[in-house]
């Protein structure tokens, strides 16, 4: 790989890291800690939220009648959803340990913590179960199969992709053939977190 494009993953790396301190700061700035994997915020924060919330019943009142027709189309979603969730942990449980792939961990991907911000409904708390397991679901799923792309195909596409996987940097050059036979067994044993 070209030292500029080094260079230029390692600044990107440095920026994610800062990014992360700022992250951090805005929680300290919005009253809220982490305590293994649980929310906690100052009290004097959580009574001010609890203030702002909407009852259910309100909720519904207010709600425009097509997103209460839709909604039910949405959580349809849920059934794939679960087929999906169930092949991605057959997939990689039969998989990955045939090609020496580490796994994925889905609690890495999948993360529920909505539910303790004191101003949501019921509704709204359920609303942002569905949508952190839908994407959280599907980023699981992509690091799956970036994983299996670095192990079977790990070649960048002639043409510009739209938002690649953190993996994709990494691959061989379109058309780079002799660092793809050179190199295809080494970059199948490089899977650290990314």
């Amino acid at each position: 790989m070209p030292q500029s494009i080094d260079d230029l993953i390692t600044r990107i790396k440095g920026l994610q890291e800062e990014l992360e301190e700022e992250l951090k700061k805005k929680r300290e700035e919005f009253g809220f800690i982490i305590e293994e994997k649980r929310v906690r915020f100052a009290e004097e924060v959580a009574r001010q939220q609890r203030r702002l919330k909407t009852g259910w019943v309100r909720y519904l009142v207010k709600a425009r009648p097509l997103n209460i027709l839709t909604a039910p189309l949405i959580y349809s979603g849920f059934v794939p959803f679960i087929i999906l969730d169930i092949f991605l942990w057959i997939y990689q449980s039969i998989c990955f340990p045939v090609y020496g792939i580490p796994k994925v961990k889905r609690s890495v991907y999948l993360v529920f913590d909505r539910q303790d911000l004191p101003y949501l409904n019921i509704i709204e708390k359920f609303n942002c179960f569905y949508c952190s397991y839908g994407n959280g679901l599907m980023a699981y799923g992509r690091e799956i199969a970036a994983r299996t792309e670095q192990y079977w195909c790990p070649i960048k596409h002639a043409r510009r992709i739209k938002a690649a996987h953190e993996r994709y940097p990494t691959f061989f050059e379109y058309g780079d053939s002799e660092s793809y036979k050179k190199g295809l067994e080494r970059l199948r044993k490089e899977y650290a977190e990314k």
